[in-house]
């Protein structure tokens, strides 16, 4: 297969504002910048630098009006620190229809996009990866 997975694309009013708020909260470096399109990439060096696909943000005239059927899941060492950080950044929790007794918390991003932030991995589910 030559197929390789280059990015995941996420439509917003302002690319700019959206990017620079996913780079702080994920810790990513923007690598490309006009007005139409902003792209994070993993910091560099990092295990993760060139193998998570890049994130780009488009400039698109419509907003959002209904639930992603695409969103990313991000997994914290500790997910109530990282909520809180998460809220501190203006991000929002939101239902979308999960149970009260769910493992993770779905937020909205400030443009509504939601993510969640799933729980940490106990000790015995790192050794495996």
């Amino acid at each position: 297969m030559t197929l390789k997975w280059q990015c995941i694309c996420v439509d917003s009013a302002d690319p700019r504002g959206l990017g620079a708020w996913w780079a702080e909260l994920i810790g990513w470096r923007l690598t490309y910048d006009t007005d139409d399109e902003v792209v994070l990439e993993p910091p560099e060096g990092s295990p993760q630098d060139g193998v998570s696909p890049d994130i780009l943000f488009l400039k698109v005239p419509e907003g959002k009006t209904v639930k992603n059927r695409l969103h990313l899941d991000l997994r914290p060492d500790d997910q109530a620190a990282e909520v809180a950080r998460a809220e501190a950044l203006g991000a929002v929790r939101v239902d979308v229809g999960q149970s009260e007794t769910a493992s993770w918390v779905v937020m909205a991003d400030p443009e509504g996009n939601e993510f969640c932030i799933l729980q940490a991995l106990r000790p015995e589910e790192t050794q495996a990866a």
